[in-house]
């Protein structure tokens, strides 16, 4: 009998935990079906009647499509550049080894430490000058966006590839090699191929943090025809009013793409990390 409690326990304890976690998931849910009065009565009580009138008022005032395509343009985009980048990068560092190789590769870990809090100012002032001096759009554009998050995604991407090539063969290159295989060729058929699971991590990790960036976004974005979901459902929060069915409402349609393709990948995040940043 006590050893049957003490089993039961920590799946007791597992349980609440988790429905401790999803209660703020409840809570979005079931109040973005309900009017403000019933929503003010009781948070945490079931809708009396499930309507998606609040969904369309909520897609009309944020002008989703537009803010869709501005999110998903700005996410695949980046995040294949940093891809591409950081493993070419991550492999080129591995096999020079040499004492300018290691020294870039600090450095570029070492950005992962910097807040971006505490460079923000002086980034946007940097961003305005590049603009003036090369005429291209730095702010308020989404090429300079997809600039930044290139920027701040390359330490992470280089330091997962860093750890998981370090822990490939030299020989198998070497073999390719002999075959006759080019460098470009080498990279793309052997290696990158090998690459596939700290690849599906990277993805995974940036598409949560681009998707979801308000704070980049809110300082780069400011014509309406430029902002993304998350500036856009900012909108329900005013100064002195807040629509909060609307905002519930506008919050579920944020996170549903986002959360697709999280359950659709997940079970490559254990594996990559493993793989990628443990062997490292």
């Amino acid at each position: 009998m006590a050893k049957s409690v003490k089993k039961i326990i920590p799946n007791v304890l597992v349980a609440l935990m988790c429905l401790l976690y999803l209660f703020p998931i409840y809570l979005i849910l079931t109040n973005s079906f309900k009017s403000r009065a019933e929503m003010y009565k009781n948070m945490v009580a079931l809708p009396g009647k499930f309507s998606f009138k609040y969904y369309s008022s909520a897609i009309g005032k944020m002008n989703f499509a537009t803010s869709l395509f501005n999110s998903v343009v700005i996410t695949i985009v980046s995040i294949t550049i940093i891809v591409v980048l950081s493993a070419m990068t991550a492999w080129m560092f591995v096999r020079s080894a040499n004492k300018l190789s290691i020294a870039l590769f600090s450095i570029l870990v070492a950005t992962m430490l910097i807040p971006f809090q505490t460079i923000m100012m002086p980034l946007m002032q940097e961003m305005n000058k590049i603009g003036k001096v090369t005429g291209l759009p730095m702010t308020d554009s989404i090429g300079g966006l997809i600039f930044m998050y290139i920027g701040f995604g390359a330490g992470m991407g280089v330091f997962l590839y860093h750890g998981f090539i370090s822990s490939i063969p030299v020989s198998l290159e070497e073999a390719a090699i002999i075959d006759g295989c080019s460098v470009w060729t080498l990279f793309w058929k052997i290696v990158f191929p090998i690459l596939k699971p700290t690849t599906m991590t990277l993805i995974i990790l940036d598409v949560i943090w681009i998707w979801n960036d308000y704070l980049l976004p809110s300082l780069t974005l400011k014509s309406t025809a430029n902002r993304t979901i998350p500036i856009s459902t900012a909108k329900f929060f005013g100064q002195y009013t807040i629509s909060w069915n609307e905002a519930m409402a506008a919050l579920v349609i944020t996170i549903i793409p986002v959360a697709i393709f999280y359950l659709a990948a997940q079970k490559y995040i254990v594996k990559g990390v493993a793989a990628g940043a443990v062997k490292g």
